[in-house]
């Protein structure tokens, strides 16, 4: 057992992961150089939170699996299904003895096979567990200091909303995030607009109105964000699915990260501006404190 850190979460590899069903040690080699995921990058991510046993936005997270399965034209297996794949979760938490947060990562990827020979299109998968500490999902006080990563651009396309496995826009601006010493990175898309984070989906707040990136700019579509978006609308706040320029960016009263493993995080900086938190601890205060 050993303690991964990074700027957002702290959390504790144990020694089991599941690949295709079956539980194995840590240390167990499960694919060889012949596989697509590990070629090309032809699969798919997707990050889940349990707390007390329980998988927070299940049905969200899967179906957003599954329609990513669709665009990446994998085969459809009667025996893997949403429920096949929650029961394995719980099972690997359990064997793991985890107990109350959770992180779970699902990677979902193609088998053997060249770009035009593939021996076939059936989902292998690998399930893995970490314990989250407690608190992790409270608000920060501490704000995060942020930057804008130029070099890759996302593109705006038919993949650009699924957490597919060619990660390497983000994979360089979280590299570059940790040479600047950054918490995180704000991603642009092709169209120099922003599109998100390393990790998450960004919200600006200007003149009491959020905008946060349309799912047209590229960003991938979070489970987070679609939830935020569905609760503040029914309590009355103002938000717009848009495009954000730098310049907005820079010139918004306040901006918050968020995905399914923090909630959401207060960005006191980006580059030399900063930002204020005011109305960030009320929407904090609607989303998870009722």
């Amino acid at each position: 057992m050993f303690i991964l850190r990074d700027d957002f979460i702290i959390y504790l590899y144990r020694g089991y992961f599941n690949f295709n069903g079956k539980i194995f040690k840590e240390d167990a080699a499960i694919i060889g150089p012949g596989n697509r995921g590990l070629r090309y990058g032809d699969g798919l991510v997707e990050t889940m939170k349990c707390v007390n046993g329980t998988i927070l936005f299940e049905d969200e997270h899967f179906a957003r699996l599954w329609k990513g399965m669709q665009i990446l034209q994998f085969d459809k297996l009667k025996h893997f299904t949403p429920s096949v794949l929650s029961e394995q979760i719980q099972e690997l938490v359990q064997k793991n003895s985890l107990q109350k947060y959770v992180r779970i990562r699902v990677q979902v990827f193609k088998g053997d096979g060249g770009l035009y020979d593939a021996k076939n299109n059936f989902p292998n998968y690998v399930i893995q567990v970490w314990e989250l500490a407690e608190g992790n999902e409270s608000l920060n006080n501490n704000g995060l200091i942020t930057g804008i990563y130029r070099d890759v651009r996302k593109s705006c396309d038919a993949i650009s909303n699924i957490k597919h496995s060619n990660y390497l826009p983000y994979a360089m601006a979280a590299l570059h995030a940790k040479k600047e010493k950054w918490n995180d990175a704000i991603i642009l898309n092709s169209a120099s607009n922003i599109c998100d984070s390393t990790i998450a989906n960004v919200f600006i707040i200007k003149d009491g109105i959020l905008k946060t990136p349309a799912l047209q700019e590229g960003c991938i579509a979070g489970v987070m964000r679609k939830n935020i978006i569905k609760k503040l609308l029914a309590a009355g706040w103002i938000i717009e699915e848009t495009s954000i320029t730098e310049n907005e960016l820079k010139s918004a009263d306040e901006i918050f990260l968020c995905n399914v493993i923090y909630n959401i995080r207060w960005v006191k900086q980006i580059d030399e501006v900063e930002f204020v938190n005011i109305s960030i601890p009320k929407i904090y205060a609607e989303l998870f404190d009722n």
